[in-house]
Formats: C-alpha cells, structure tokens, sequence
C-alpha cells in the first residue's frame, strides 16, 4: 500500500487548499478567515496528531504548521510530511529565533513567517511556495532534452532529476534551487538572488532558508554532502553549480 502523501491536486484548478495547523484558537480561527477570504480554501486543525490523519483524507496543496505544537510537536510533524512525500509546507513560528528557524527549515520546512503572522505575508508566501510547486510535468523526455552534469541528470520539461540511474526525490524548493543553480554551472549566485529568483522574497529575505535547503539538497545528490561536488560554497560571496 502507498503511504505517500498526494500534492498537488487543485494548485491549477479550484480554490488552493491549505492545511492549518495550529493550537491557538484565536490565532487558527483569524488565519482562516483571512485566507479564506484571499480565496484560500482552509481546513484548520489544533494538534499535530489530527494534522497528520487529515492529510491522510483530505490532502492539501499547502501546510501551514505551527512549530510549537503540544504533544507531537511541528518539527516531528514537518519531518513526518517530509519523509512521506513533497507537500509544500510554511511553518509559523512565534519567534524570529536561530535555533526554531534553522530546525524548522532542517525538518523540511519551504519556508516560514513569524508571529504574529500579518495575513497578507502569509499569504503572498502561500502564492509564492505553490507557484514553485505547481508547474505541470511534461512527456516523457528524449535522451537529447536531459543535461548531464557528471553523474546527475536533469531533465527541466519534465522536471526530474537522476543520479546514476536511480531517480532522486526532491522537495519543490529544492528542485527549484538546483534548476536555479544549474542554468549556469561555475557562476556564483548570491544568497540575495536565490532568495528572490526561488523563494520570491524581497528585501527582507532570510538567508538562512537559502543555507537550509542547500544542506537537504546535498543530502539528496551529493555523494559526500561535507565536500560537495554539484552545488558548492563560495565563501562569502554564495553559491556555484559544479562538477567544474
């Protein structure tokens, strides 16, 4: 039996569905009239436990997940939706914190806002994560349409990814970063420009969700992600596309 989670299903077409999950009643109820009325259609829920079996019967094209859950908590729900599948998730954190960002984003997070969350911030990230994760596969490519890059093979019709011959299961933002990276193999890209070309963040991005999903995407097509070969540190400055 596949226990894989679906995504996906109504980013075309249809209201986007989004899966709050938060315990804050006042915050869960104003959050979902807010998207709601952005033409979001909500399904809000108050623990982890009940997040999880809701994905299970009603998929979402979106999470929206608290970090600071009782009882199973956001970081294990994140990695739990993770491991199972690639569904968008933003994560809602109550402060602008090292430690709860970069655990968050380390779990599998797309991206976060901090609370208080203004709705249209919320919002505009929502837009902007299921952009990045709704672009239609295309038909089985030709050996010519699939760049080779070493050992990994990208194929931007179809957006998938092989190394050696085995396919390699990315997240949308981290398939995005490596188109991004890709398109120009030896140029260095700033963490600045990442952020506004994948993430779609202006002026007040945060590096630190470039530097988090950089670290899932080694881990995903690196043979050795403590000496990277395909996406590599350019200290100072940010990021280059090898083998050079």
């Amino acid at each position: 039996m596949d226990e894989r989670i679906p995504s996906g299903a109504a980013i075309v077409v249809g209201m986007p569905r989004v899966l709050l999950i938060e315990d804050d009643q006042a915050v869960r109820d104003g959050l979902s009239m807010a998207l709601g009325g952005r033409g979001h259609a909500v399904d809000a829920v108050a623990t982890g436990e009940e997040g999880l079996a809701r994905l299970a019967s009603r998929p979402p094209d979106i999470v929206v997940l608290d970090l600071m859950l009782p009882g199973l908590d956001g970081f294990e729900v994140c990695r739990r939706i993770r491991a199972a599948g690639d569904l968008p998730i933003i994560m809602l954190t109550a402060r602008n914190e090292d430690i709860d960002v970069v655990a968050g984003l380390a779990a599998g997070a797309d991206d976060y806002v901090v609370k208080p969350a203004r709705a249209q911030v919320l919002e505009a990230r929502i837009r902007a994560v299921l952009r990045r994760s709704g672009q239609p596969a295309a038909a089985a490519p030709t050996p010519a349409e699939i760049e080779r890059h070493g050992d990994l093979g990208i194929d931007r019709a179809a957006l998938t990814v092989t190394k050696g011959d085995k396919p390699v299961a990315l997240a949308p933002t981290e398939l995005r970063l490596l188109l991004e990276l890709s398109q120009v193999p030896g140029r260095v890209l700033s963490r600045q420009y990442l952020l506004e070309s994948v993430w779609e963040h202006g002026y007040f991005g945060d590096s630190r969700v470039v530097d988090a999903c950089v670290q899932r995407l080694r881990a995903k097509i690196e043979d050795d992600s403590s000496a990277p070969v395909y996406v590599q540190t350019v200290r100072g400055f940010g990021y280059r596309f090898g083998p050079l």
